[in-house]
């Protein structure tokens, strides 16, 4: 039956392998409205007469409309179910592309973004997706997240250089319209596949060498709020640094002269490796825990932020942003997995959720920041240093809660398997 808890013998099954290749299509069709303001934002501009910091504020509304709708989607997921999320998130694409293309104002464009591409479509198509598929996965959680979460990324190597061939020929409007009912109508079949509820979490086992997190827990010793807290205020941190790059690459290619073609070029071919630093990093967090992960990835996507201060020549952008991507890629699926090696099972929708929240908040206060510090400066320079910042923030929460798990947070997995 759709709405009945799956036989907790799917686990890691050829039934879960299927169900994680419909979330990944449908993560990399909700989050396109993450990616396409990045390459429209010189013609928004152009549009509606408004500044950098005006023309990036849609992006601001549509990631807290993300974060908020993450929460909710989650939510409602663990009541209705995940089918029906998604095709609620199929109604608000759609109706989202569309409306923003009909948009007389920024007011409207941006209320269309925030409340419809944001709240529904891309919230439907992250958070309830991860948190459902951690519990269809023992053996390769953290690689199966990865995976899942790899849609948000697919959808930035896939979507911008489309949109800007679309702007190119039909202009910005029309290509919305096109992309709002196109990948509507393919969220709507993909539900399909993703009607039969997962098995209950307390029917899921743990991974070999980590038990069960016992409710009332205390997780790095400290009370679960104050946990959940901190993991969220990394959160803010890594990506206010992590959309500095993503949000302003197209427009800082324009103002260097080489053209909004080459930046959305780049940010595909840095939402690419992201892809390939996402994979990478479930592999690992499979054998190092989702903390050393986030750790790593932190201290990794300060040293690329660091790269683009002194270049800006075509070719070493190139490279950075293939560096970044490959840097950064496993941050935000790692506090997925630190929920669920930390926090009961049973509280995995709520945990992730609220924690996604927080670098959502960090990528729509980064996006807006940096135009900000723009108009302000004449130069994207200073909202590198910023990103560095934020970024030094995330990285000494990570390495405080490091040292309150003693250091060491428990064998890697083939080890603890064997002793």
């Amino acid at each position: 039956m759709d709405n009945a808890p799956a036989d907790p013998s799917l686990i890691d099954s050829r039934h879960a392998a299927w169900r994680l290749a419909a979330a990944l299509a449908v993560g990399t069709i909700a989050s396109s409205g993450m990616y396409v303001l990045a390459v429209v934002l010189p013609s928004i501009q152009a549009d509606f007469g408004v500044d950098r910091a005006g023309a990036s504020l849609p992006y601001t509304l549509t990631m807290l409309g993300f974060g908020v709708g993450g929460m909710l989607c989650g939510r409602w997921a663990d009541r209705f179910g995940l089918a029906r999320v998604i095709q609620l998130g199929a109604l608000g694409m759609a109706a989202g592309y569309v409306g923003a293309a009909l948009a007389p104002s920024m007011l409207w464009f941006g209320l269309a973004h925030g409340l419809l591409i944001g709240l529904l479509a891309a919230a439907s198509g992250f958070v309830p997706l991860m948190a459902d598929t951690s519990l269809w996965w023992m053996r390769r959680r953290g690689l199966a997240v990865a995976i899942c979460a790899s849609g948000n990324y697919t959808a930035g190597a896939l979507w911008p250089p489309l949109v800007q061939w679309g702007v190119a020929h039909f202009g910005w409007r029309p290509t919305y319209m096109a992309l709002g009912l196109a990948g509507g109508l393919a969220m709507l079949l993909l539900s399909l596949r993703l009607r039969q509820r997962p098995p209950l979490a307390t029917a899921a086992p743990s991974a070999p060498g980590r038990p069960a997190v016992a409710p009332g827990s205390r997780p790095f010793g400290l009370a679960p709020g104050q946990a959940q807290l901190a993991l969220f205020v990394a959160g803010i941190g890594c990506c206010v640094a992590m959309s500095m790059p993503q949000v302003h690459i197209v427009a800082y290619c324009t103002d260097l002269g080489y053209g909004a073609a080459q930046g959305a070029t780049m940010l595909s071919l840095m939402l690419g490796c992201g892809i390939v630093s996402r994979l990478a990093s479930g592999w690992i967090s499979d054998r190092i825990g989702g903390l050393r992960t986030l750790l790593l990835g932190g201290v990794l996507q300060g040293v690329a932020l660091f790269l683009f201060l002194p270049f800006d020549g075509l070719v070493p952008l190139y490279v950075i942003s293939a560096l970044f991507g490959l840097f950064q890629g496993g941050i935000v699926p790692s506090y997925a997995l630190i929920v669920r090696e930390h926090f009961p099972a049973d509280e995995a929708g709520a945990r992730v959720g609220t924690i996604i929240f927080g670098t959502l908040i960090g990528m729509a206060l980064g996006g807006w920041m940096s135009g900000k510090v723009f108009d302000l400066t004449g130069s994207y320079h200073a909202a590198f240093i910023n990103g560095i910042a934020f970024n030094l923030m995330n990285v000494s929460i990570a390495t405080w809660l490091f040292r309150r798990a003693g250091g060491r947070l428990g064998l890697p997995r083939r080890l603890a398997t064997a002793r």
